[in-house]
């Protein structure tokens, strides 16, 4: 009896000390929640913030309309509908027996694309052997008909290949500039080609019809470029890389030069990376050479009916049928001729004296909003000019510097990446030689130290 009674005042204290513990850890959890903040959703002083709303940069102003710029070619059913090229730039039949490959790229602004493809076909080159890139990074949308005329990726594929008969190549997304030269060297391997011609979109070609060579037949702008690749297929004519009409906006290209440099850098996406590609060149001992084959424009707008590029007067605007395609009589070195070239440089003119840039022109259209692979024109071109300051920056990282002449500043091609940025800056080769005398301090302490160990 005396044993159950202490095992009950051993029970009922165990048990009050439980609850005593208990309560205990309650009052100290409770103190710690009202010291710790109220989650604002919990909170009950006042209505709740109002949700931030987005806000938006003005519209930008909207530019007219474009039309299609070769009136004759939107009512052809067939290619024998189109002009006739003048007689005497006629490609040569047959073909001859070197592949001459022309591939012009394309991302946005379908007159300009339109104006430099019929400006080498009047000017000779076979339109089997062009090979406009659509790099609109719209995938097949082009080729199925699926964009309308002010979408600024849009190409008209069926007048390309069925009336004009030029080939059209895809790229499977949009490249860079970089991209776009690798994409044009790989299609050359692919297809063998040794060498290939490359042509800007803004850059209309045309055949000097006044030149003359003592003793030698008149040569359309195809035959005279023809005459420059013979050349560079010499045996013995040394390490040429490329050949260069009107700056680069024609260029004929050896395959195999620029595989050996290892392509255009892709870290540089648009400007500079032309720099680096032929800094690289000249480092490997290759030449760039100038060349002539005609004339070749660099325009930032089109002329509105291209059959002035076949010798004609352009289609009136009120003309419900257009004008019988037979060719004018007068031949060539014409005065529809020399319209055409006073035409072209007044827009050249107009390119170089214009406020607004050179470029406006990749930005003149700006429907499209609805259809596949839609892209905001003024984010697009936003984003496009963030990448190229970029691209700078990467260039300036990869030689330490800005300036393009890497050759005259004495570097190599095992500098790249290699320098402190901004290491010909006067503060830097200052602190790169106190640096120097640093570590030539502490070696000799080093140095002195070990022989004092040895003694």
């Amino acid at each position: 009896m005396l044993l159950s009674q202490g095992r009950l005042r051993q029970t009922i204290l165990a048990l009050t000390l439980i609850s005593i513990l208990t309560c205990s850890l309650l009052l100290f959890r409770a103190d710690i929640f009202e010291k710790l903040p109220v989650p604002k959703q919990l909170k009950s002083d006042g209505p709740p913030a109002p949700k931030p709303t987005p806000l938006y940069k003005p519209a930008p102003e909207r530019r007219p309309d474009i039309t299609d710029n070769f009136p004759r070619a939107a009512k052809a059913n067939s290619s024998s509908s189109l002009p006739e090229i003048p007689p005497w730039n006629k490609p040569p039949q047959p073909h001859v027996p070197e592949k001459t490959p022309l591939f012009i790229g394309f991302t946005r602004n379908w007159r300009l694309l339109q104006q430099v493809v019929v400006s080498y076909v009047t000017a000779g080159w076979p339109p089997e052997d062009i090979y406009v890139v659509d790099n609109s990074g719209v995938m097949q949308s082009n080729q199925k008909g699926l964009l309308t005329l002010q979408n600024p990726f849009y190409l008209n594929y069926h007048r390309l290949t069925t009336l004009l008969k030029v080939n059209v190549l895809t790229t499977p997304t949009l490249l860079t500039f970089a991209q776009l030269q690798n994409f044009f060297t790989y299609t050359a391997l692919e297809k063998e080609w040794e060498h290939y011609f490359w042509a800007h979109m803004d850059s209309p070609a045309v055949s000097d019809e006044g030149y003359e060579e003592e003793g030698q037949p008149y040569r359309s702008l195809y035959m005279r470029a023809v005459g420059v690749m013979r050349e560079t297929m010499q045996p013995d004519y040394g390490l040429l890389a490329a050949r260069w009409f009107a700056y680069d906006r024609l260029s004929l290209v050896r395959t195999q030069a620029f595989v050996d440099v290892g392509g255009w850098d892709t870290l540089i996406p648009f400007y500079m990376t032309d720099c680096d590609m032929h800094e690289r060149l000249w480092m490997k001992n290759f030449t760039i050479e100038d060349a002539k084959a005609g004339l070749v424009y660099d325009v930032a707008s089109g002329i509105d009916d291209l059959e002035m590029f076949y010798r004609r007067k352009p289609t009136s605007a009120n003309q419900e049928e257009p004008p019988s395609p037979a060719l004018r009589p007068d031949g060539r070195n014409s005065p529809e001729y020399h319209e055409l070239l006073r035409k072209l440089d007044e827009m050249q003119r107009a390119k170089n004296e214009d406020k607004a840039g050179r470029n406006t022109w990749q930005s003149a259209q700006q429907g499209g909003k609805g259809e596949p692979f839609y892209r905001d024109s003024a984010g697009f071109e936003q984003g496009i000019s963030m990448t190229m300051k970029f691209g700078r920056e990467v260039f300036e990282a990869k030689w330490g510097r800005g300036p393009c002449d890497l050759r005259k500043a004495g570097l190599d091609e095992n500098d790249a990446w290699r320098l402190v940025p901004g290491w010909e800056k006067e503060e830097a080769q200052k602190q790169a030689k106190k640096d120097r005398e640093r570590k030539m301090k502490e070696q000799r302490k080093k140095t002195e130290n070990r022989k004092k160990e040895s003694r």
